[in-house]
C-alpha cells in the first residue's frame, strides 16, 4: 500500500515539473521574439535617408515602373532646384514623373508614352493657374474636338504615401504603396461590366465613367510588413 501511495505521489511531482517547464518555456520565447523585432525595425530605421538629391528623386521614382522596365525609362519632373527638367533620358515605352520635392508627401507615377500629349497638356494648364474642374473640362472639350488622345488601354501606375523618406538599398519609400489605372476614354459600367466603387479595399472599379477620363481602378492590399 505504501508503494502505491509512493507511486501515485512521485507521478504527481513529475506532472507538476514538466508543466512548469513548459509554461517557462513560452514565457521565455516570446520577449525574445519582441526584442529581436524591435530590433529589427530599429536597424531599418537607421537605413532610411531623405529624399534630397536629384539621383534620389530618379531612384525612387523609378519605384513606380515595373521592375523590368525601370533601366530604359525616361525620367521627367521637379529637380531640386526647382526646375521641370528630364531628369534622365529613356528608351522605352515608358516615362515616370518624379516626386515634386516641394511638395508634402510622395508621389511618382509612371506612365505609358503616348500618354504625355494628354499629361503634358494638364501641366501646362495648372501652370496657368486652372483649377482641377478647369482642367478636366477644357481636356474634356479638346478630347472631343480630337485635340487630345488618351489611347483606349494605356496604363499609369502610381507610387504615393505620406512619407518622404527610402532605404537606399531598397530604394523603397517608407510606407509608400503602388495604385494602377487603366484609360478607357468614355467606358461606362454598363459597357465594361465594372462598378463605379469598389466592393473591397482592392476590387477595380471604374471611376470618372462615361467621361474622356474613364479609367479602371486598381488599388492593390498593401503588403505585409516582415
Amino acid at each position: 500500500m505504501k508503494l502505491h501511495i509512493l507511486a501515485i505521489v512521485f507521478t504527481g511531482i513529475l506532472i507538476s515539473c514538466n508543466s512548469s517547464d513548459k509554461t517557462a518555456t513560452v514565457s521565455e520565447e516570446s520577449p525574445k521574439t519582441e526584442t529581436k523585432f524591435d530590433n529589427k525595425s530599429s536597424a531599418n530605421d537607421k537605413q532610411l535617408k531623405p529624399i534630397d538629391t536629384d539621383e534620389a528623386l530618379i531612384a525612387t521614382a523609378l519605384m513606380a515602373a515595373p521592375e523590368e522596365s525601370r533601366a530604359n525609362c525616361k525620367v521627367i519632373g521637379y529637380n531640386m532646384a526647382g526646375e521641370f527638367v528630364t531628369l534622365r533620358e529613356g528608351a522605352n515605352q515608358f516615362i515616370v514623373l518624379a516626386d515634386d520635392p516641394k511638395k508634402d508627401g510622395f508621389n511618382a507615377a509612371c506612365y505609358h508614352k503616348d500618354l504625355e500629349p494628354f499629361m503634358a497638356r494638364g501641366r501646362t494648364l495648372k501652370a496657368e493657374g486652372k483649377n482641377y474642374k478647369e482642367v478636366f473640362d477644357i481636356r474634356e472639350a479638346e478630347m472631343k474636338a480630337g485635340k487630345l488622345k488618351i489611347p483606349n488601354g494605356a496604363t499609369l501606375h502610381i507610387y504615393y504615401g505620406k512619407k518622404t523618406t527610402y532605404d537606399p538599398e531598397t530604394l523603397k519609400v517608407e510606407d509608400a504603396r503602388l495604385r494602377y489605372v487603366v484609360y478607357m476614354p468614355w467606358a461606362t459600367a454598363e459597357s465594361t461590366g465594372l462598378p463605379e466603387k469598389p466592393y473591397a479595399a482592392n476590387h477595380p472599379w471604374i471611376m470618372n465613367p462615361g467621361t474622356h477620363r474613364a479609367h479602371i481602378m486598381i488599388s492593390p492590399v498593401p503588403e505585409d510588413i516582415d
